[in-house]
Parts: structure tokens; C-alpha cells; sequence
């Protein structure tokens, strides 16, 4: 457990000296955001109610542990071995649970090659939620991998040295950042030269189906709409946040998992032991009212509902990943060459009707 140690204020002497010939400036604190948009603590309370209750909590991780699975794959493109690995934002250890795994053989779907795990030192898992962060230590798992599990007190603040790993990943656990340009720079500089940073998170159109039948839903029956569903990042914007973090050779794709449900309060009451629900400073206090939570039924089986062979209507739900893959600088980080360069025109080799004006 990583501990932060506060100092004590110090008082304030009786009479107060102006000095004239030095001037100094407010600055940002290190791991305090700008501006908040989400609530850590009520974050945290959600996390550890959910991991209260061990077997649901192990049920509704199909969402989590696919993902993972996405991410991880994506290993397999990166030849190269990692002595020391950072799981920022590991929430019951998902990502390490899928690199001791076998992984299937592109070439042979009845083989299958050695885990990822083999090309992995030693990993630290970091969380908020302790309840969460430990729920898994005694799964197999944890003796196919040299694992490390450490509480952060601030998700906003990495307490790490520069310099210090070989490769970062983090699954699920981004969008609930306040300042994540500032985390992202954190990640940046705790990374060696030349070493990757994977990352997952929701993002752009998750759970549109839920956010549209909640407005029409309160709009019909309370004559205006609240914020149920948290914000989140835009795919437009991740590049340009990795760049302003000082990560090259960017890679950024979308992918939407859409999982059906047999009714909307099916899927809340997952959301809800995921611990997932919403953590907005500008939530609604209080539960949503029944007539609106009926009505939003209503309009998401009207609006979205999936006639089964059976008779029986199901209720998709999208969940929108965004996946990013950026490098630290380093003295073998490839760059483009320089403007002018070039020895082929791309009209030559493309084809096309030559320049235009």
C-alpha cells in the first residue's frame, strides 16, 4: 500500500513580515486536477461496495475481462520483452488475469502459443479500492506471474520515478479521470525511452441506447432531463491528448462490444456491481423516480428492442472502447524525414488528375 504522509499546517506567527524584493506564484499541485467533473470518493464507494459482494462482482466482469483480452492482444504486435510492467487502474487485476492465459495460434485455431506472460517481468496493479484491488489474490493466476499489488490514495497522482517502466497499460479505468492530460504526462514520464503505453477506455457513444431513453423518459414525465449517464471523452480528442503528453507514433481505433439484456433494470443493477454507476459532481442526488425508470422501459423496448426466435425481447446495450497505443520518445524512436525529402510523387505512384489550380 502506497501511503501519502500530509504534513501539518504550520500557524501562523502574530506579526507578518512583506518582503518586496521576491515575488512568488500559485501553481498547480501535484495530482489535484484543474477542474472536476467526477467524484473520487463517490468512485470509490462504488468500487467497494461492488467488491463487497465477491460473486456478483466476479459475474458481471464479462465486460472488463473482454476488453483486457482486446487490449492484451495487441501485445502480441511488440516484439520484445518487458521486465517491469505498471497496470494503472487495475480494478480486480483483469488485465493480469488475461496474460497468463494461452494464446491462441493465428495459424492453427487448435493450438495454442505460451501466454503473454512470459515476455512480463514483474507487474504492479494499481488501484484505488483495496476491496477491488484484492479481491482476486487467491486465483490461480497469481502464481503464473510475479504480481504486485499497490492502493494508490490519488488516482490523479502516479508516485513512481521516472524512468522507471518498460511498458504501461491501463484497461477500463481512464474515463474516470478528472485531469487526464496531466495523468497521461505522469504515464509518460514514469515510462523508459522507447517504451509503449496501452491503454482502453470508454468512451464517444457508450450507452447511448440508456442516455436517450433516460432524457425522453424524465422529459416526458418531470418536464426535463438530468445527468444519469457520466461524460465522456470524445475519440476525436484522445491523439491530440497523447500528443500534447509528449507520446509518439500514435495508434487510436474504436471498437464497440454490444451486449443484450432482458430488460433495462438488468442492465443498471450490472452497471450498478461493476461499480460503474454514474460519478458526476453534477448527478442527480437520489434514485430516479419509478415512473420515469418505467417509462424509460418503455422507450428503450419501443425504440431499440431485438425480437428473439424464442418470442422474448432483448434490449442491447452499446459500450464504445477506445483503444490507444503511444511511445515515449527515445533515441530509437523512428521520426518522419524532414519536409522535402521525398523521392517519389505521390501523384506517380497513386495516379490521379495532378495538381488542382
Amino acid at each position: 500500500m502506497i501511503l501519502r504522509v500530509h504534513r501539518p499546517l504550520a500557524k501562523a506567527p502574530s506579526t507578518i513580515k512583506l518582503c518586496l524584493t521576491h515575488r512568488t506564484y500559485a501553481i498547480q499541485a501535484g495530482g489535484g486536477p484543474i477542474a472536476e467533473v467526477f467524484s473520487a470518493n463517490t468512485k470509490y464507494i462504488h468500487k467497494e461496495r461492488a467488491a463487497a459482494n465477491v460473486p456478483q462482482s466476479r459475474q458481471v466482469d464479462y465486460l472488463r475481462d473482454e476488453i483486457a483480452s482486446r487490449l492484451c492482444d495487441r501485445l502480441l504486435d511488440i516484439n520484445r520483452h518487458f521486465p517491469r510492467v505498471l497496470d494503472f487502474g487495475a480494478n480486480a487485476c483483469n488485465v493480469a488475469r488475461v496474460l497468463c492465459r494461452p494464446t491462441p495460434d493465428f495459424n492453427d485455431e487448435t493450438r495454442f502459443t505460451e501466454p503473454i506472460a512470459k515476455k512480463i517481468g514483474d507487474i504492479v496493479c494499481t488501484d484505488t479500492s483495496p476491496s477491488l484491488l484484492y479481491r482476486d489474490e487467491q486465483e490461480p493466476f497469481n502464481s503464473e506471474i510475479a504480481i504486485t499489488r499497490e492502493v494508490l490514495q490519488n488516482v490523479e497522482y502516479l508516485p513512481y520515478e521516472p524512468n522507471s517502466f518498460d511498458l504501461v497499460l491501463s484497461s477500463q479505468s481512464l474515463h474516470w479521470i478528472n485531469d487526464l492530460p496531466s495523468v497521461l504526462t505522469q504515464i509518460n514520464t514514469c515510462l523508459k525511452p522507447d517504451a509503449p503505453f496501452l491503454a482502453a477506455m470508454s468512451g464517444g457513444d457508450t450507452l447511448y441506447e440508456l442516455r436517450g431513453c433516460l432524457q425522453l423518459a424524465e422529459q416526458d414525465r418531470l418536464g426535463g432531463i438530468g445527468t444519469h449517464v457520466s461524460p465522456l471523452a470524445d475519440v476525436r480528442d484522445v491523439g491530440n491528448l497523447l500528443t500534447r503528453a509528449g507520446f509518439k507514433l500514435l495508434t487510436v481505433d474504436v471498437d464497440d462490444i454490444i451486449v443484450s439484456y432482458p430488460n433495462i433494470f438488468a442492465l443498471m443493477t450490472d452497471l450498478q456491481a461493476m461499480g460503474e454507476a454514474n460519478a458526476a459532481l453534477r448527478r442527480e442526488k437520489g434514485g430516479i423516480g419509478r415512473d420515469v425508470l418505467l417509462a424509460a422501459e418503455a422507450i428503450y423496448r419501443e425504440m431499440y428492442g431485438e425480437v428473439q426466435e424464442d418470442g422474448s425481447v432483448r434490449l442491447p446495450a452499446t459500450f464504445r472502447t477506445v483503444y490507444m497505443i503511444g511511445w515515449k520518445e527515445g533515441g530509437s524512436t523512428p521520426r518522419p524525414l524532414e519536409r522535402g525529402t521525398g523521392e517519389a510523387n505521390l501523384v506517380d505512384v497513386l495516379g490521379g488528375g495532378g495538381r488542382i489550380g
